[in-house]
């Protein structure tokens, strides 16, 4: 008789029991408009007076969504020049930096509490999207090395041109996934290796249920009143591929842990956004099934939104640390 799969202990990194912001983030609290109009003058035609009588913007709209990105980027980030296709997902810069501190964080636990910074520490962005958010801004913190894949080529094309832009082609690469049912399969070369993953899948398992969330999403935000002006689709905007796919987000995390397990030896920590808390179990379970020694899930949050991240090594705590020995060596 053969026992079942011994169920790896989840070691969640010390979060408060209600999270927020990473200590080191650099957006506590609200917006400093002033400051941010002044790096990005266009963010002033997006201002609104709230009931509350201060100075905010429409966050259903995403013009407005674009503009403030533009000004953090610029003014936090050195970030000058951002841009994306109309359409594409234009992600939130809080939220976005928050994953990254905390897989920073995962990687100082294995060198002595010391975050590793510079090139020598490679990242795997899957499903980069036209926003590259995740490169440019881990190379800014941290001065990580980026590979950021997808299988949008125009997706691609407007991530590498915002690379371009800021003279950063030399520490992040961007790379088509041909094979649209693959995530790692026939992407890396044999001898590349990560330090990390990373990825924000699309959590939807339709278009009518992206269509539904982004509508919850309005409605949170107080502006799809009965009544009132049209309010956009899609406030963040997004793809298809980045907002859904069959199965949704459970079926695409199954789908990356099968596949972790055939670059194990390539990759240090694998990790991905899980939006969902439900979801929670059967990751757990799949990694279990797989083999993974090492799991971690942390916590985040940004304002009225909870969510976290799940990350997984096939290496012991030995073999961890030999490795981010070696990198700054």
């Amino acid at each position: 008789m053969t026992s079942s799969p011994r169920r790896p202990r989840a070691k969640p990194i010390a979060a408060p029991a209600q999270p927020l912001l990473h200590p080191r983030n650099r957006h506590q609290g609200r917006y400093d408009l002033v400051r941010l109009v002044a790096a990005n003058p266009a963010l002033r035609a997006h201002l609104i007076r709230t009931p509350a009588g201060t100075d905010s913007i429409d966050f259903s709209n995403p013009a407005a969504v674009r503009e403030l990105n533009r000004a953090l980027l610029a003014s936090d980030y050195g970030i000058q020049q951002w841009d994306i296709p109309d359409g594409y997902l234009c992600p939130p810069v809080p939220g976005r930096v928050d994953y990254l501190h905390g897989l920073a964080d995962l990687l100082a636990a294995d060198n002595n509490g010391v975050i590793p910074r510079g090139p020598g520490v490679r990242v795997l962005d899957v499903g980069v999207g036209a926003n590259c958010i995740y490169p440019l801004l881990g190379q800014a913190e941290f001065g990580w090395r980026f590979l950021g894949s997808d299988i949008d080529a125009e997706a691609l094309q407007a991530a590498n041109a915002n690379v371009q832009a800021n003279g950063l082609g030399q520490i992040i690469e961007v790379r088509q996934q041909h094979a649209r049912g693959n995530l790692f399969a026939g992407l890396l070369q044999a001898e590349e290796r990560f330090h990390l993953t990373l990825c924000n899948p699309p959590f939807h398992a339709s278009a009518k249920e992206a269509a539904q969330g982004s509508q919850r999403k309005l409605r949170n935000l107080g502006t799809a009143q009965a009544g009132s002006r049209k309010a956009p689709a899609l406030n963040f905007g997004g793809q298809a591929n980045e907002l859904w796919c069959t199965g949704g987000e459970a079926s695409f995390l199954r789908r990356m842990i099968r596949e972790s397990v055939d670059i194990q030896h390539q990759v240090l920590w694998f990790s991905s956004l899980v939006a969902k808390s439900e979801h929670l179990p059967d990751i757990h379970k799949q990694l279990a099934k797989v083999g993974a020694g090492e799991v971690r899930e942390v916590a985040m949050a940004q304002g009225n939104k909870q969510s976290r991240f799940v990350a997984w090594s096939f290496h012991g705590e030995a073999a961890r640390k030999a490795w981010m020995q070696a990198t700054q060596a």
